[in-house]
């Protein structure tokens, strides 16, 4: 058994019955491959590698083959590799170029195939095979007006381009979480291309003194797992985030908050599609917040005031909100009640009801409550983002 062999298939089917095709180039990012072709691997994707010259001298031939099982095509012989592995969209269902130079960009916009990797976009193209491009560059190459205009030539025809990331004065490779991403997102149906959609998560942190927080337990992974999930149907996804214990995707926009106020400061920016509000926020603040910390010997007693609802303030900005209520130790019955009381309260378009004692890192018991019925959506995190999206495209 090849070592790609005891990968596939470890994080998801997703990719499965897939086949990527990844060029790389002479950037120094081609050092990112080897972990970005084996994260596609563990999504079920076949993946085949073609390098040009220069990027040989970067990563080796033989580290490309234990990453993907199979030996790359470093050089175009009387096989015609660029016309079996591309050539017709039954070959590949990808092209994706990781990393690209300026060199490369600029030769596959004005149809130079003089490299393995050009050659291989040049029949892609032509071959109406999906092909994206993952820049990595300094950033003066990246902003000269040639590869600027060759870029947006590329786009023009239909290629898609991942990132870069700009960090100083470069215009880094994009991330593997981005690439694998892009490639749910290119593969499979956009239901929600062109659609705007706001996800807000994770727990308000309502201050006592400088040090001490009134919170909960919420970690945030819903939201995340809700705006992946988006992002690879094809939306324009953005991302308000109070407290979390998770990492934060790179490739969408993200705005942070601490407060119920603070979140209900920014309800006025709005203008999406689709609102869904996973976010655990506190129904009550401080009256006061005390200078400095409290010295832990002193007793204390905290008075409370009530915080803002957000969600009727979010009703106002957008026609199609998704809402969550948490309760504990209450029957089925009882927990769609409470949460249909909130949803026609609110005029929401639906609410999502979660048993927190049912609820794991990866997994939630939940109900989804909708004006005409409700549904059980208990399962992973990923499978309720879906059932919640996919009721969604619905009322779209």
């Amino acid at each position: 058994m090849h070592p790609s062999e005891e990968i596939y298939c470890e994080k998801s089917t997703r990719l499965r019955g897939k086949t990527i095709v990844i060029g790389i180039t002479g950037s120094i990012a081609a050092t990112e491959c080897f972990g970005t072709i084996r994260e596609l691997v563990r999504h079920g994707a076949t993946v085949r590698v073609v390098m040009s010259e220069a990027a040989t001298r970067l990563v080796t031939p033989e580290s490309m083959e234990f990453a993907c099982g199979e030996p790359p095509v470093t050089e175009l012989t009387g096989r015609t590799e660029h016309i079996t592995m591309v050539g017709d969209r039954k070959d590949a269902d990808l092209f994706l170029i990781y990393p690209a130079t300026a060199n490369t960009i600029s030769k596959i916009a004005q149809g130079i195939d003089d490299t393995p990797v050009t050659t291989m976009a040049t029949v892609a193209l032509g071959a109406g095979i999906p092909v994206a491009i993952a820049p990595a560059m300094h950033e003066a190459m990246y902003t000269n007006p040639a590869v600027v205009e060759n870029i947006e030539r590329l786009k023009s025809w239909g290629v898609s381009f991942i990132g870069p990331h700009t960090d100083g004065n470069r215009a880094k490779v994009t991330s593997r979480d981005q690439v694998v991403a892009w490639t749910f997102r290119l593969l499979y149906r956009n239901y929600l291309s062109g659609r705007r959609i706001l996800v807000i998560g994770g727990r308000s942190e309502e201050p006592i003194d400088s040090m001490r927080i009134i919170t909960n337990r919420s970690s945030g992974l819903m939201a995340v797992s809700l705006a992946r999930r988006a992002f690879e149907r094809g939306a324009e996804v953005e991302l308000w985030m109070g407290g979390t214990n998770v990492p934060l995707p790179d490739y969408m926009k993200v705005r942070r908050f601490s407060t119920v106020s603070d979140l209900a400061s920014m309800v006025g920016d709005i203008d999406h599609d689709i609102v869904v509000v996973p976010a655990a926020l506190a129904d009550f603040t401080p009256h006061s917040v005390a200078t400095g910390k409290i010295p832990s010997e002193n007793p204390f007693g905290l008075d409370l005031d009530p915080v803002p609802k957000v969600l009727p303030l979010i009703r106002k900005k957008c026609s199609v909100v998704v809402g969550f209520k948490a309760e504990s130790g209450l029957s089925r019955a009882e927990l769609e009640a409470r949460a249909r009381a909130r949803m026609d309260a609110y005029g929401l378009s639906a609410m999502v009801a979660n048993d927190i004692d049912d609820v794991g890192l990866k997994t939630s018991s939940a109900v989804l409550v909708t004006p005409d019925g409700s549904k059980d959506i208990s399962g992973t995190k990923e499978s309720v983002s879906d059932e919640i999206l996919d009721y969604c495209v619905g009322l779209l």
